[in-house]
């Protein structure tokens, strides 16, 4: 069996989950997410918990039953908590400013980029003296949260010579010597 998708997830108070079919709707505070759920897959609401079931122990249900419980329990914490995603731009130069959904970034090239965020994210842009600008990003949507902040990482990844770049605050850059250190 499953660990994952064998344990309940809790539904805390304000959150209401409801299924139709094979639809996995999750209203909470912070929004509403929907997920479509493999037919195979049986999701149930029981006395403040969701239960998954799967119909054998074939190797595909196996997969997809974790799969789905951690999908809807991403959901579950994400309308009632929500997600936040801090960046940080290691580099000389490198500025962020946040007007509305469009992000704008000097990253060191001839221009600045410009990213239009979906409406369900919340962006806040911080520079603070002497230490490196900060993006916070927030959303409710755990995925569609990664998907940006990944998009956002791609623009300038963090090198492993001086560790200049867009990287996760508490993220590790693991470091090379340059090519003094290899002469004798």
């Amino acid at each position: 069996m499953s660990r994952i998708g064998k344990s309940p997830i809790a539904i805390p108070a304000g959150v209401t989950v409801q299924v139709k079919g094979n639809e996995v709707t999750v209203k909470g505070p912070k929004g509403e997410l929907v997920q479509e759920v493999n037919p195979d897959i049986e999701v149930k609401v029981e006395d403040g918990h969701v239960v998954l079931t799967r119909p054998d122990d074939e190797r595909e249900h196996r997969a997809m039953h974790g799969l789905y419980r951690a999908l809807i329990h991403n959901m579950v914490v994400g309308v009632s908590e929500g997600y936040k995603k801090e960046m940080e731009l290691v580099g000389v130069g490198y500025r962020a400013t946040a007007n509305g959904q469009i992000l704008e970034l000097s990253l060191g090239y001839s221009h600045a980029i410009y990213i239009k965020l979906p409406k369900e994210i919340k962006v806040e842009a911080k520079t603070e003296r002497n230490k490196n600008p900060l993006i916070i990003l927030e959303s409710s949507d755990k995925q569609l949260l990664g998907q940006v902040c990944a998009k956002i990482r791609s623009l300038r990844k963090p090198e492993p010579y001086k560790g200049k770049g867009i990287k996760f605050v508490g993220e590790i850059i693991r470091r090379k010597s340059g090519k003094s250190a290899n002469a004798k």
